[in-house]
């Protein structure tokens, strides 16, 4: 006969029982540990954490090394723009001398296979310019940068004052010595190009002598068939067409060609007309 339920018996039952789901707790946390750290942090973005340190840290190296290979290295870029200068002066007269300034060395332009260094259109190697440089593999990109032309070489000056129609002789000129990109265009240089000719306008003592400030023999005649020499980046294109006005050395005149385009060019002692592009 099983004895009777009494309620000392259901309290120390329910003992036991607690003790039990106390027992079968902790063995389930032992078993499963909480997703939850005390800090409150997930374990797993800890160890993420933690893989993402052992990258930097131990592969730290290797990404910068990339970095820096795959940057345009300014060095080249310079030499490029120096060398494309140094054709596209060539000729000119006195002593040419080229600055370039540096790619910025922080640039974020790929490095490229095949580096191509151009004049903006109506720009010459003389003074200070722009220069480009266009990369079209593997990556296109194209960047500029700033340099200097300076061409020192004589150049004449008057003497003396000297009165509008006065014809220029030998005691009239002087000769002075600096950079000729500093000084207006046409500026003479040879006392050939002076003597002998009558003064458009009264001129100070110690002014550079130009062109235009003489009364110079027409290089060109209007109707007249003349060469035309066209220059620009990377061509050199002659052809010939008639002139459209008159004009003497160092002043523009206007010509027609062949094909019935009209373009504007210098005129050159000898008669043939220069066009820049």
């Amino acid at each position: 006969m099983r004895p009777a339920f009494t309620s000392l018996n259901f309290r120390r039952h329910g003992c036991l029982e607690a003790r039990h789901r106390g027992a079968i707790r902790h063995m389930h946390r032992q078993a499963f540990p909480p997703a939850v750290s005390t800090t409150g942090h997930p374990r797993s973005l800890k160890s993420a954490v933690r893989a993402l340190l052992v990258v930097l840290l131990g592969g730290g190296a290797g990404l910068g090394t990339f970095s820096t290979h795959a940057q345009q290295a300014p060095d080249v870029v310079e030499a490029q723009v120096r060398d494309f200068l140094q054709a596209q002066s060539a000729g000119l007269p006195g002593a040419v001398a080229i600055e370039v300034s540096p790619l910025d060395p922080s640039n974020q332009l790929p490095a490229c296979a095949a580096l191509e260094p151009f004049l903006p259109a109506g720009t010459r190697a003389w003074g200070r310019i722009s220069v480009g440089v266009r990369c079209d593999s593997p990556v296109v990109w194209t960047a500029y940068l700033q340099a200097r032309v300076s061409v020192v070489a004589d150049y004449l000056i008057a003497a003396r004052p000297l009165r509008a129609g006065q014809i220029v002789g030998p005691a009239d000129l002087d000769v002075r010595r600096g950079d000729l990109t500093n000084l207006p265009d046409n500026t003479l240089t040879d006392g050939t190009q002076a003597m002998g000719h009558h003064t458009r306008f009264a001129v100070a003592a110690g002014t550079p002598l130009r062109g235009d400030m003489l009364r110079v023999p027409h290089a060109v005649r209007q109707g007249q068939t003349v060469p035309v020499i066209s220059a620009g980046p990377g061509f050199r294109v002659s052809s010939e067409g008639k002139a459209m006005n008159n004009a003497a050395p160092g002043e523009s005149v206007r010509v027609r060609l062949g094909n019935g385009q009209v373009v504007t060019g210098i005129a050159q002692p000898g008669g043939t007309v220069e066009v820049s592009f």
